[in-house]
């Protein structure tokens, strides 16, 4: 059931996080795992409401969370935390192997930018699975990015770019993914963005536990 206006709290963290839960003040709530996608949106009495399930018939505001691997703070333990194996799986090989890229990387990419939320939207406007800015949609080919299968075949083009560009090394890829090509050029390798550095150990840690499940 949706949480109604004079129910939710808007909750902004010292760190800048902005969060919105029905808790009454001064209970402490649970965090965020992260995976969830709000939306905002007026119901048909007017009455602001926020819901888990997307409206069909109404505008509305996404409420989400940033990249789910790229928290420098980040309490997940990445060689403990669950995988998302099964997942998109005939969507995932085809890809791949039509771009010459291990599919435990292409799921490894998905696990840390979205955690495997095909609705996820960021406040930079991040779309889907692999996390697709509106340009690099755009360029490669991808004309509406929260559908599963256009997400996953244009994030593993653009990821197949960045590994031919940097001749192989998939660390140096990862970095472009996350930061840009034009940064890691400029830092002449992975980008000193803590963000990003733990965005590239905690993809390679994905890459290897997804390639060691699927043997």
């Amino acid at each position: 059931m949706p949480a109604t206006a004079d129910t939710v709290r808007r909750v902004v963290h010292p760190d800048g996080r902005v969060e919105y839960t029905n808790a009454p003040a001064g209970r402490k709530a649970l965090a965020s795992t992260g995976r969830e996608t709000v939306y905002k949106y007026k119901d048909e009495n007017g009455v602001v409401t926020f819901s888990e399930a997307r409206p069909s018939r109404a505008a509305f505001d996404v409420i989400r969370f940033e990249c789910y691997a790229c928290r420098p703070d980040s309490k997940v333990n990445w060689q403990r935390t669950p995988l998302f194996t099964g997942r998109y799986d005939d969507e995932i090989k085809t890809t791949a192997q039509e771009f010459n890229i291990d599919p435990a990387l292409v799921r490894a990419v998905i696990h840390a930018e979205s955690a495997f939320n095909p609705q996820a939207v960021s406040s930079k406007g991040a779309q889907g699975l692999m996390q697709l800015m509106p340009g690099t949609a755009r360029e490669v080919g991808v004309t509406n990015a929260l559908d599963a299968g256009q997400n996953i075949r244009g994030g593993v083009n653009y990821l197949a770019r960045m590994i031919e560009l940097h001749n192989g090394d998939v660390r140096l890829a990862t970095a472009a993914y996350n930061a840009g090509p034009g940064a890691v050029r400029r830092h002449n390798g992975i980008p000193p963005y803590a963000e990003t550095r733990a965005y590239v150990e905690r993809v390679g840690i994905l890459h290897e536990r997804y390639r060691l499940a699927s043997n």
